[in-house]
């Protein structure tokens, strides 16, 4: 049972909050209740987790003054006000901070959360080139594991062998590395992640130099890829010492490789952002990535030497909406140029596919039946193409319309166009004949005049269509292209055995059914077709899809697939998440109300108009 269906925390999204305070150089007091009213924030924004900047309650660029007793007397007592103002407080805290322990300084993340003092983390790798001198002041925490600290008067566990646990109905594991760290070869948070954080936190200084930001969010983007991790940063910003160093104060969070949420750089006060991140997506990514596990092993002595700090972290209370954009159509990006590259990408998978099995088989020919439909267009088009690839003549493609009792001019008239269009070898074969004598060998009522259009009255032309294709590759030693996409394979929306089920090559099988109109759009708009072929491409994307295996009803309303399955949004919805992530039903079902619910939230593809944009509820 789904405590509330409706909340993010039900479904395995946890929100990360990631802040850049105006700081005050020095000034522990006033960085203290900047820190505490960011953390306010985040609380009320139900934020599971929030991360500060690198040595945010002192400030970073104060040189010696980190070394100065009375400014870390004042850091420690900024501590135990923050501890006992977390009481009250959702996120667990993460705040840079320079600490004392064992006659040293070290440039530490101390984990804060309901009270309590979790730990503290030393930074590993200390810059000591060009503009940095971060050895001056500190010592490196490489090495120090298994170690306690007195933190304002509590004893936490200090370490770089620390993991942080939830253990409450929020579960999900994090570490914490400091600035540089992210930048060695092997970066600590490697490890972490092999030892099974699935959140990994960094608390940065980082100054501003020309293209720096970029190198920030590629090694966010690829640590959190490679670590199939989420990656929350945050780097020091306004208020910061500009004697040697000036600051962007830049906030970012990712996830697996995606970007979830930057913050405005060069703000002039205090930023704040959230992202919801999906745990179910990292953990479904790290279980089917055997090879993720396999390296887990194969490091088993480093990556199992940590730590691990409990605390419980349980659902809010009061519903929590998702924040998070999630596409209506998971196959298709909305974002024009990004929806090219897929395009481009998709297409030419199918092109070299079927020109590589032409090749290996010694066939030259491919026999393929085109209805006028979306799926048997793209197919054609990609038979066309690969006999381009291959230097042979696009009549060796022989295509053929077989129209049944319920064919319609204008599909038909499709078909043909575009066979002659694309300068194939077409034929016209009437399966009727074959249809009606078959219908009465098998006694169906049809064959007697009765009105019955029943699933055997759909699979026979069905059937037949498939069987004439196979006996024709036989006489002209071809290769029956398939047709069916994705989407019909998955709901079984064709017909089995000799049927479309079958095929000897089927170029369509793992393209969705929303994704195969824009491959056409694309094609048309490539230039590597004629603007006869264009205009004809227009018409069909124009269509209803249909088998058209059952006449037109008294009111002239065409037989349609979508009335049948429901609509292909929603059923490609279904499926991406279902077989690319093995969500449960009730996730897949609360993302889809949250993509669905509302035609005004979030983007659209392109070339979706207006008038065809709708939304869906749970009912």
């Amino acid at each position: 049972m789904i405590a509330d269906f409706r909340s993010l925390y039900s479904h395995a999204f946890v929100r990360i909050g990631s802040c850049v305070p105006r700081t005050r150089a020095a000034d522990v007091k006033a960085n203290l209740s900047e820190t505490i009213r960011l953390a306010q924030q985040a609380d009320a924004a139900k934020a599971a987790l929030l991360v500060f900047p690198e040595l945010g309650l002192s400030a970073y660029a104060i040189d010696d003054l980190l070394l100065q007793d009375a400014l870390l007397d004042a850091v420690e007592r900024a501590i135990d006000q923050l501890v006992v103002a977390s009481r009250d407080l959702f996120p667990v805290l993460i705040v840079g901070a320079p600490l004392r322990h064992a006659g040293a300084l070290f440039n530490t993340a101390v984990v804060i959360h309901r009270g309590s003092v979790l730990g503290a983390v030393p930074k590993t790798y200390l810059p000591n080139y060009r503009e940095f001198y971060e050895k001056r002041h500190f010592m490196s925490g490489a090495g120090v594991r298994t170690a306690q600290i007195q933190v304002a008067g509590r004893e936490a566990p200090f370490g770089i062998d620390l993991l942080f646990r939830s253990s409450g109905s929020v579960e999900f594991t994090f570490h914490v590395e400091i600035c540089e760290d992210f930048w060695a070869p092997v970066p600590p948070s490697t490890l972490a992640a092999l030892a099974g954080a699935e959140v990994l936190i960094n608390l940065s200084a980082s100054n501003i130099t020309i293209g720096k930001a970029d190198t920030r969010r590629l090694l966010c983007a690829s640590q959190s890829a490679r670590a199939i991790a989420a990656y929350a940063y945050s780097a020091a910003g306004p208020g910061e010492s500009t004697t040697d160093l000036a600051w962007d104060g830049h906030a970012a969070i990712y996830e697996y490789g995606d970007q979830l949420a930057e913050s405005e750089r060069f703000a002039p006060d205090s930023v704040l952002i959230t992202a919801d991140v999906d745990l179910g997506r990292i953990r479904q990514e790290r279980m089917r990535f055997n090879t993720f596990g396999d390296c887990a092993r194969e490091q088993a002595g480093q990556a199992t030497g940590f730590r691990c700090a409990s605390f419980r972290l349980d659902r809010p209370d009061g519903t929590v909406p998702l924040a998070r954009a999630i596409e209506r159509f998971p196959f298709v990006p909305s974002n024009s140029e990004k929806l090219r590259e897929h395009a481009y990408e998709a297409y030419n998978i199918q092109v070299q596919g079927l020109a590589t099995r032409l090749m290996a088989t010694g066939i030259e020919r491919a026999v393929i039946g085109v209805s006028g439909g979306l799926d048997s267009t793209q197919a054609l088009i990609v038979a066309a193409r690969a006999m381009d690839r291959l230097g042979l003549p696009r009549t060796n493609v022989l295509a053929y319309t077989l129209p049944g009792f319920a064919t319609s001019d204008a599909t038909k008239g499709n078909a043909w166009a575009l066979m002659q269009a694309l300068g194939v070898t077409a034929v016209e074969i009437d399966i009727r004949p074959a249809a009606r004598q078959m219908l009465a060998d098998l006694g169906h009522a049809f064959a007697r005049g009765e009105p019955a259009y029943d699933v055997t009255f759909e699979n026979v032309q069905a059937g037949l269509r498939t069987d004439y294709l196979f006996r024709l590759a036989n006489q002209h030693r071809g290769l029956v292209v398939g047709t069916g996409d994705l989407s019909e394979l998955a709901l079984g929306w064709c017909t089995y055995g000799v049927g479309d089920h079958m095929s000897h090559y089927n170029v369509n099988a793992s393209v969705a059914k929303t994704l195969i109109q824009h491959l056409i759009r694309f094609v048309a708009a490539s230039g590597e077709v004629s603007e006869q072929t264009v205009r004809v491409l227009r018409a069909i994307l124009d269509t209803e899809i249909s088998p058209e295996l059952v006449p037109a009803d008294a009111g002239g309303a065409i037989q349609s697939s979508e009335q049948v399955v429901g609509p292909y949004a929603l059923q490609d919805f279904n499926l991406f998440y279902l077989t690319r992530y093995g969500y449960r039903p009730s996730k897949i079902a609360y993302l889809a109300h949250h993509a669905w619910g509302d035609t005004e939230r979030g983007a659209w593809p392109a070339n979706i108009p207006k008038a065809r944009q709708r939304a869906y509820s749970l009912a």
